[in-house]
């Protein structure tokens, strides 16, 4: 399978997936890091894959939704952001809504 089509299976069989530098119980990076915690606050469940174990995934995420840096967010299919816009989000209770509504959404 073709690295896009892999992302964007994975975008679209996850309601949330974060792309990070490590795992949500071992960032590698501060904005991963910071990302993760956001999204786990919300006590939604979420998926997450380490680009630094998918070099392929790595290498090519950013010219998958024009976003050249990591982490990157996507909820119900959807690029949402990256660190920043996930914290905005968060602090304003948005974030939770989104990710509450695309996960009972899948559920259907």
């Amino acid at each position: 399978m073709d690295v896009l089509e892999r992302i964007r299976e994975q975008v679209t069989c996850n309601p949330v997936v974060i792309y990070m530098k490590g795992t949500p119980q071992f960032p590698q990076c501060g904005f991963s890091s910071r990302a993760a915690a956001a999204l786990q606050e919300t006590g939604v469940p979420f998926s997450y894959i380490n680009v630094l174990q998918d070099s392929e995934i790595f290498e090519n995420l950013p010219r998958f939704a024009d976003w050249p840096t990591f982490p990157q967010i996507y909820i119900d299919g959807e690029l949402i952001g990256g660190c920043d816009i996930t914290l905005e989000l968060h602090a304003s209770g948005e974030l939770k809504s989104m990710m509450e509504k695309a996960v009972s959404q899948a559920a259907e």
